[in-house]
């Protein structure tokens, strides 16, 4: 299964070095790709069309690390691609198709900060499902 985060808008300093260094990270534990587009238009033409959606949103379902864990090991055997949309700065992305919702929390997250924190999640999954140490 490829991971692929797709998101609106460039990522800048400081949250650049933190994208870069989890996927460092996860270059040993999955395949993963983040892509940039630059506006919300540009989001469903790059989605292909069997790959598993799930959009942050924070009316999705929210997870504790183990249970995100586990969904992820569910998208895994599914055997598609799992692709994470991220909106821009100024709210969400309207897609046609969703197949899943995912939320942070309440909180409303800066959405370059969202995209270091969803790939920490992912790293943090891998390792929980390998059953590897990671700090908890």
């Amino acid at each position: 299964m490829k991971i692929v985060v797709l998101a609106v808008g460039r990522i800048k300093p400081p949250y650049a070095d933190d994208v870069q260094h989890y996927r460092k990270l996860l270059a040993g534990q999955a395949r993963v790709e983040v892509l940039e587009v630059r506006d919300d238009e540009q989001v469903a033409k790059r989605i292909p069309e069997r790959a598993y959606v799930s959009l942050l949103d924070s009316g999705g379902e929210a997870f504790d690390s183990i249970a995100f864990s586990r969904w992820m090991e569910e998208r895994r055997m599914e055997g598609r691609d799992l692709w994470f949309v991220i909106g821009g700065a100024f709210g969400g992305v309207e897609l046609d198709r969703v197949d899943h919702r995912l939320s942070f929390g309440p909180l409303t997250l800066p959405h370059q900060l969202a995209r270091v924190v969803l790939l920490e999640q992912v790293y943090r999954a891998h390792k929980i499902l390998g059953n590897e140490p990671y700090h908890y």
